[in-house]
């Protein structure tokens, strides 16, 4: 009888936290983004990081990728636990003082400001590689197209 209760209260879990989660549509994240300040930030414009989101999660909320070296990548922008958030597990910096588990919710303001923290960093966009794969230098416009909004995609941008 245990071992049922067990089960009961392991299934409620898990069921509650991927009801929290969401994949976002691409204006809908859009629209988010804006909001949250993030077109023309530092230069970059929402059609930049919806394809980071894109190409990093697939707009997932609770997407995780486990890396060799022992980190993990939390969240619709695939933050690294060994730089950004704190995963309980593997040395970090965590300099965005934030739990990688709470990058895995529907809520993504906490994502956002981290990921301008890393935008701020140095290596402003070129921190993710799919940024420098997939977006840099291509025609963003298209990640905006039928979103009816104001954002435009910006042509200047800051490199390192």
């Amino acid at each position: 009888m245990q071992a049922w209760g067990t089960m009961v209260v392991t299934l409620t879990v898990l069921m509650v936290a991927t009801v929290d989660t969401k994949i976002y549509e691409r204006c809908n994240l859009a629209m988010k983004l804006e909001d949250a300040g993030l077109n023309g930030f530092l230069g970059y414009s929402v059609g930049d990081w919806l394809c980071v989101a894109h190409y990093e999660s697939g707009f997932d909320t609770s997407f995780v990728n486990h890396n060799p070296d022992g980190s993990s990548e939390y969240g619709i922008f695939q933050l690294n636990s060994a730089w950004w958030c704190d995963n309980g597990v593997t040395p970090t910096q965590n300099l965005c003082h934030i739990e990688c588990q709470d990058l895995l919710n529907r809520h993504i303001l906490d994502d956002i400001m981290c990921a301008k923290q890393v935008v701020s960093s140095r290596k402003g966009m070129n921190a993710w590689d799919s940024w420098t794969q997939h977006c840099y230098g291509h025609d963003l416009s298209e990640w905006l197209k039928g979103c009816n909004m104001h954002a435009k995609p910006n042509t200047k941008r800051m490199t390192s």
